[in-house]
C-alpha cells in the first residue's frame, strides 16, 4: 500500500478545546472497525463555552483535520458540560483587550471568519450537538452547521444590539434561511430567545431531546411543558398547571430533576449512522449544494461586516462588552435611554460619555 499524503497545515496541540474520534456505529449499534466521528468539544464550562482568541484557532485547525481525515464520517460539534453549547465571543477577552482597539478586533475577526469558513466548506457533515444555551457567536456557529441536534433545555437567540454589536457573525446571514425573514428581524433585533422547542418549530433544529430526569423518568422541559410537575412527596403530576403558579411549578421540577444527555447522545449517534450508510462523495456532493445558499450570504457579507466590527468596538461594543464584564451580576447592559438622549443632542462618544451610561459607575461621580 502507498504512503497516504498528509494534507493538514500543521500538527496542533489542543488546549481549549477537545477531540475525540469515537468509532461510528452501524443499523445494530455495534462499532464499526476503522470508521469515526470526530467529536470537537469546545471546552471553557465555566464562561459557558465562550470562545477566545486561541480557542477560535483551534476549532479551525481541529475541522481541517476533521475533513482531511479519511476515516471520519462526520463530524460532531458541541461544548462540554450541559449549561452551553456556546454563548459567543468572551467577553471578558472582549472588554480588557479588544474595547478600544479596532485594529486588533479586526484580526480577531478574520480568525472568526476563518473558523466559519472552516464549518461551511468541511468535506463531512457537521451535526451541532446543542447540549446547552446557543446564544450569539454560538447561534451563528451552530448555524454554520449542516444540522442541529438539541437537548430541550437549550436555549437560542442573540445578544448584539443588547451588548454593542450587531448579529454579522452569520446570523444576519442565516437566520432568515430557517425561520423567514420575519422572525429572523425580530430575533436579530429584540434579541428574545427561544426555547428548544420554539426553534424547532421554526424551523432551526432537525430534533430536539428531553434531558431532565425526575424520580428516574425523562420529562419534557418543564418550562415550556406545564403539563407535568412534583408535589411534595417527589411525585410526578400530570395535568394542567392553573396559570397563576406555572412558572414556580415548573422551577419546582428543575430543582429536583438532574440533567441526563443520553437521550442526545443517542440522537446524535443516530443520525450519524444514518449518514455511514451513504456514498461519501454523493454526500459530501449534497452538502455543498445545498450550502451554498449559505456560503451565497457569508462570502458576499463577511469582509464587510468585520470591518463594521472592528470600527464598533471604538463606541458601542466599547462600553456594552465593559458593561456585561464589568457590571452587577443583575445588571449588565448599559442606559439606553439616557445614551439615546445624549446622542440625540450631538454628543460625541468619549470615555466621560461610556461611563455616564454604564452600569458599574452608577451613582459614581464621574
Amino acid at each position: 500500500m502507498k504512503t497516504l499524503v498528509n494534507h493538514n497545515l500543521c500538527k496542533q496541540e489542543f488546549k481549549e478545546i477537545i477531540v475525540e474520534k469515537k468509532p461510528c456505529l452501524d443499523t445494530k449499534g455495534k462499532p464499526v472497525n476503522g470508521l469515526y466521528n470526530a467529536w470537537i468539544f469546545l471546552n471553557n464550562p465555566a464562561q459557558y463555552n465562550s470562545y477566545t482568541t486561541q480557542m477560535v484557532k483551534e476549532v479551525i485547525l481541529a475541522f481541517r483535520e476533521a475533513s482531511n481525515d479519511r476515516s471520519v464520517v462526520c463530524v460532531v460539534f458541541t461544548g462540554t458540560g450541559d449549561k452551553a453549547f456556546c454563548t459567543g465571543g468572551n467577553t471578558k477577552e472582549y472588554a480588557e483587550y479588544y474595547a478600544g482597539n479596532p485594529q486588533e478586533y479586526k484580526q480577531y475577526m478574520r480568525l472568526f471568519n476563518d473558523m466559519v469558513s472552516t464549518i461551511l466548506i468541511c468535506d463531512k457533515p457537521v451535526i451541532c450537538r446543542v447540549n446547552g444555551m446557543r446564544i450569539a457567536g454560538g447561534q451563528e456557529i451552530g448555524m454554520a452547521c449542516d444540522f442541529s441536534v438539541a437537548q430541550d433545555l437549550a436555549r437560542f437567540g442573540q445578544a448584539g444590539p443588547r451588548h454593542g454589536s450587531a448579529p454579522d457573525g452569520g446570523s444576519t446571514d442565516f437566520l432568515h434561511l430557517f425561520v423567514g425573514i420575519e422572525k429572523a428581524m425580530y430575533s436579530c433585533t429584540v434579541c428574545e430567545q427561544w426555547s428548544s422547542y420554539e426553534a424547532l418549530r421554526y424551523g432551526l433544529l432537525t430534533s430536539v431531546s428531553p434531558a431532565l430526569k425526575v424520580n428516574g423518568e425523562f420529562i419534557p422541559n418543564p418550562l415550556v411543558h406545564t403539563d407535568r410537575w412534583v408535589d411534595e412527596k417527589g411525585h410526578i403530576i400530570y395535568g394542567t398547571a392553573k396559570k397563576g403558579d406555572a412558572l414556580e411549578k415548573a422551577k419546582a421540577v428543575l430543582k429536583t430533576g438532574t440533567v441526563d444527555l443520553s437521550l442526545l447522545d443517542e440522537s446524535v449517534e443516530s443520525l450519524c449512522t444514518k449518514l455511514l450508510y451513504t456514498f461519501p462523495n454523493c454526500l459530501s456532493k449534497t452538502l455543498q449544494s445545498v450550502r451554498k445558499k449559505k456560503l451565497e450570504h457569508w462570502d458576499m457579507n463577511k469582509e464587510g461586516n468585520r470591518e463594521w466590527l472592528g470600527l464598533n468596538m471604538m463606541t458601542e461594543a466599547k462600553a456594552g462588552f465593559r458593561a456585561f464584564n464589568e457590571g452587577p451580576k443583575d445588571d449588565k447592559e448599559v442606559d439606553f435611554i439616557r445614551l439615546r438622549q445624549q446622542l440625540a443632542e450631538g454628543r460625541e462618544w468619549s470615555e466621560e460619555l461610556i461611563k455616564e451610561i454604564s452600569p458599574q459607575y452608577r451613582g459614581i461621580k464621574v
